[in-house]
């Protein structure tokens, strides 16, 4: 669960960088593919999910998304957003289960 406000931010990639076109390139730099590059070395340009995703301020579990503080079942049981714990739904009367 995520409010009005914090669905701007969903709209950001979890990649570390996107190519728009293979034709595209810096100026200076040939257009071939390079094919004896070492992966070993180019692997500290990659997404570690580790280090991006937080804990759940609830439960501690990891969460789903990047910069949310709750986890998405301690969201929906507590009626809040997960990104800033807003609430946005009233929960005193609904049963939230996870059934």
């Amino acid at each position: 669960m995520v409010c009005e406000k914090c669905e701007t931010k969903l709209s950001r990639l979890a990649t570390t960088t996107v190519r728009k076109s293979k034709l595209e390139t810096k100026p200076g730099q040939s257009s071939k593919k390079i094919t004896s590059e070492n992966k070993l070395l180019s692997a500290q340009e990659k997404f570690k999910a580790k280090e991006d995703f937080k804990k759940c301020r609830i439960c501690n579990h990891s969460t789903h998304k990047m910069g949310c503080h709750y986890c998405a079942t301690c969201a929906y049981q507590k009626g809040i957003c997960a990104m800033c714990g807003r609430k946005i739904t009233k929960v005193s009367l609904q049963r939230q289960s996870l059934e």
